[in-house]
């Protein structure tokens, strides 16, 4: 069984006539017939009862005509979401991404790309970079959100951002005072809050390399993996912390951030994926990602 005899019969019963359906239909009458003929025999009954006064349907062909346009329909169904699927409109979205992205880029693409793309779901995953590098390659995640540097053959990292250090300082600390920017050596026998290397090397080489620019290094008195940590640490009088400036949007009661006197080198937000690996979904989202990015440097 062939859809164009499907499509032929469907014709052929709703003109009830095979001369108006060949037209229809833009074939000649004679290959119609043909096919319909075909289509009885393989079925073993009549569909078509065929007069002087032209065709209509037997019962079984009615029967029939139901469910040839309901396959129909539902081929047609098919064909629409394969391809609304090849071009990224439906589907669903795994993304990991670093607390840092949270208060820079994250909402603005997340919004973005709902308004676009509302068929698609996306699934989000707090996670540090070095979490989300084996979820990448074990395919639960589609794209990662995550801090250079990343230097992993299989994986490509994209950046979009780069952001300054500032100061996370416990309020009222007598080793800050005013409003202005800080001169970090005032800070050399303070302590110092950063992520575990192993998790954020980046950040945590910048802040050590930083320190020894002003010729101390920091004594390193908590460690924490989320920045959402971090900052209750310094809000609890705990020490300080250099953080990206985008933790500046996360707002805790203790804490004051100020800039530094002397700048450091940036921070480095990228995007992860699997190199060679097709998601029309993804390819979307980082679009709007990188859209955000352009937008928060304006």
């Amino acid at each position: 069984m062939e859809l164009r005899q499907l499509r032929y019969f469907i014709a052929v019963a709703h003109e009830n006539s095979f001369s108006r359906a060949a037209k229809r239909l833009h074939v000649s009458q004679p290959p119609l017939s043909t096919q319909i003929k075909s289509l009885e025999g393989e079925l073993g009954v009549r569909l078509l009862e065929r007069s002087n006064r032209g065709v209509c349907p037997t019962a079984a062909g009615r029967a029939f005509l139901e469910e040839a346009r309901a396959t129909l329909a539902r081929l047609e169904h098919a064909r629409a979401t394969a391809l609304r699927a090849d071009r990224g409109e439906i589907g669903k979205l795994s993304v990991g991404f670093v607390s840092i992205a949270d208060y820079s880029i994250l909402p603005p693409a997340l919004k973005s790309f709902r308004a676009g793309f509302p068929s698609v779901e996306v699934q989000l995953h707090e996670l540090t970079t070095d979490a989300q590098i084996p979820e990448l390659r074990a395919a639960r995640l589609d794209l990662g959100i995550g801090l250079a540097p990343v230097d992993e053959p299989d994986l490509e990292f994209e950046r979009v951002r780069r952001e300054a250090l500032v100061l996370a300082a416990p309020s009222g600390h007598p080793a800050v005072k005013g409003v202005g920017a800080v001169d970090l050596r005032t800070l050399s026998k303070e302590s110092f809050i950063v992520p575990p290397r192993d998790i954020a090397p980046g950040l945590y080489d910048l802040t050590i390399s930083y320190c020894r620019s002003f010729g101390f290094a920091p004594r390193i008195t908590q460690q924490a993996r989320q920045m959402q940590t971090v900052i209750s640490l310094v809000s609890c009088g705990m020490g300080f912390a250099l953080v990206p400036s985008s933790v500046r949007n996360l707002r805790r009661a203790g804490v004051q951030y100020r800039h530094l006197r002397r700048k450091a080198a940036p921070v480095e937000l990228g995007i992860l994926r699997v190199r060679n690996s097709d998601s029309p979904p993804r390819e979307h989202f980082i679009e709007a990602l990188r859209s955000a990015a352009r937008a928060s440097d304006l």
